[in-house]
């Protein structure tokens, strides 16, 4: 079979690497960029890190024990993924500046039709997306948003040649990626203002570098982490000890590193822990309590020539540099899919978007997901999520093969008793509870996250269920 994979970052690379470990030998990546590395490629900005222990960030097959820190930074984890896709035969079947337009799925010849926004295209039999829920960057629609006279830019497009010393800088939306560049821009800026629609829970960071005596010993952190990972999971569940305990510290870490009363009061949370996504960091708080950095809590009300307005004022800047996060809801963002009979993808995900385990769409055959809908994590690491998915997905491809099919899809029937069962235990979680990221705007539907731990997704995948699949 022709198979084709959109994206080179860690499920690419991954789910191409289990292919060819298994024999699959005409495996195609598609990168629009001109580089591989997905989330890693693209945000570089300062400070740029991960909040997964290294460990446990990195492939199970491919373990390294050259991490410099317990948790890894940006370079060091893309100059990983390189070397994966070098060492196992990835990189040179990845084709650059490849953006994948439109998908059809052609039901007299069994195969999918790619476009390309060049206007080339291609045929294969089996389509593995792999753009994952954190690659278009999100810019909320503001009054004025495009009328801002200085520099403006999103952390995950970085503009390095904006000069920050000496200058104004605003900040809007303060969450993972905020924290990790305000205490970088606080150390070069004139003046800092951050703009917080919502205060998060900051735990505290068991990071530094490792000795160079420690080598052998990383590798043995990575159950540790899991299993610590598997509990972070379970504490995002209504009455969870683990939850409240978390809580605690959360807020123990936020007396003990701002003093001031009222910005402490700024800076806590409203929501229960884990309702939006618990960050990790021990330089966050002391940056915001230094006195050219700003935290303004109002809803921002428009974007002038001039700055930022919100609350009424007009906070003056001259950069502008947009924290708020991606957008994670569109899936397969930019790609028309067309599966059988015509049917688009978008309209039937048109209340939030949904997959049997995640991985497969009833209509649209031969078409595997990466790190699709609810597969998301409050906890433990989404590259254990990414590995029971690539697994599964080479055993569908190794079982079709071997029962002469040349198509499989999910059964709507399935795809429902799944999707019921997940939205039931979600229900009973902290994400029910309040607005983010993790939920459809319109619907309300929880689309990212999985209720669940690792070990049980692991189960859930390993064992293919005939019956819920249509074989042809």
């Amino acid at each position: 079979m022709r198979i084709g994979v959109i994206g080179s970052g860690f499920g690419g690379v991954g789910v191409a690497v289990e292919l060819l470990r298994h024999g699959h030998t005409d495996v195609r990546l598609w990168e629009r960029a001109d580089d591989l590395g997905g989330v890693w490629r693209d945000n570089d900005y300062p400070g740029a890190g991960c909040d997964v222990p290294s460990p446990l960030y990195s492939y199970s097959w491919a373990p390294t024990s050259r991490w410099h820190r317990r948790y890894a930074l940006r370079d060091q984890i893309h100059e990983y993924l390189h070397d994966v896709a070098e060492r196992f035969g990835v990189a040179e079947r990845i084709s650059y500046g490849r953006t994948v337009t439109e998908l059809s799925w052609d039901e007299a010849a069994q195969l999918w039709h790619v476009r390309f926004a060049d206007g080339s295209s291609e045929e294969v039999e089996v389509v593995i997306s792999a753009v994952g829920q954190l690659s278009e960057p999100h810019v909320p629609p503001l009054p004025g948003v495009d009328s801002f006279a200085g520099d403006s830019f999103h952390s995950a497009r970085w503009d390095h040649d904006v000069a920050i010393e000496g200058r104004r800088v605003a900040v809007v939306g303060v969450g993972a990626s905020a924290i990790q560049f305000v205490p970088h821009l606080a150390d070069r800026a004139a003046e800092v203002t951050l703009f917080q629609r919502s205060a998060n829970y900051i735990l505290p960071k068991p990071d530094g570098p490792f000795p160079r005596w420690y080598a052998p010993a990383v590798r043995v952190e990575r159950p540790i982490f899991r299993s610590i990972g598997e509990r972070f999971s379970y504490g995002m569940h209504d009455g969870s000890k683990v939850g409240a305990v978390q809580q605690r510290a959360a807020l123990a870490h936020l007396r003990r590193q701002v003093r001031d009363p009222e910005l402490r009061a700024v800076l806590t949370p409203d929501t229960p822990i884990g309702c939006k996504r618990i960050l990790f960091s021990n330089n966050f708080y002391p940056t915001v309590t230094r006195p050219h950095v700003h935290v303004v809590a109002s809803r921002v009300d428009e974007v002038t020539p001039e700055g930022v307005r919100a609350g009424g004022d007009l906070h003056e800047a001259d950069v502008l540099i947009w924290g708020t996060g991606f957008a994670t809801q569109d899936f397969l963002a930019g790609i028309e899919v067309h599966g059988r009979d015509g049917a688009k993808l978008d309209k039937q995900w048109a209340d939030g978007a949904r997959a049997h385990l995640g991985v497969h769409v009833p209509g649209f055959p031969n078409l595997f997901v990466a790190y699709g809908p609810n597969t998301n994590l409050g906890g433990s690491s989404i590259i254990v999520m990414l590995e029971a998915q690539a697994r599964h997905i080479r055993s569908m491809l190794d079982r079709m093969q071997a029962a002469g099919a040349r198509t499989v899809e999910a059964t709507p029937a399935a795809e429902e008793a799944w999707d019921a069962e997940v939205q039931g235990r979600l229900a009973t979680t902290t994400w029910a509870h309040c607005a983010s990221w993790y939920r459809h705007p319109v619907s309300g539907r929880i689309t990212s996250n999985w209720p669940g731990g690792t070990y049980e997704y692991e189960e859930r995948l390993a064992t293919i269920r005939s019956e819920d699949f249509a074989w042809t």
